[in-house]
């Protein structure tokens, strides 16, 4: 199931916001049994995960030919139009059932 959210665009953060946000940057952290303080061992883990998952992010170019009607339908998105086609593409590719369908 995908939850999808809008976040509002709000102006910059009130000096009220701004000074609980310093308040809370000079609180102790306190650790519990369900967010333990880690070991150094287990921080490099994620460093190195991250890095693992930048590479998965790298976006390539490519070209694509496309009929006249689906690029004025993907356009008519808006902005952010081919960031859509990607994911419409991850997604059918992902699942085996539609790839089946469209080949």
């Amino acid at each position: 199931m995908i939850v999808r959210t809008t976040l509002e665009e709000r102006g910059p953060l009130t000096a009220e916001e701004i000074e609980s946000l310093k308040k809370a940057q000079m609180e102790p952290i306190s650790y519990d049994e369900d967010s333990p303080a880690l070991s150094a061992e287990q921080l490099s883990e994620f460093i190195r995960i991250k890095d693992v998952n930048r590479n998965k992010r790298v976006k390539q170019p490519v070209t694509l030919r496309l009929s006249q009607q689906s690029i004025d339908t993907a356009k008519s998105l808006g902005k952010g139009y081919t960031s859509v086609l990607g994911r419409i593409l991850e997604n059918i590719l992902s699942n085996p059932d539609m790839l089946k369908y469209y080949l």
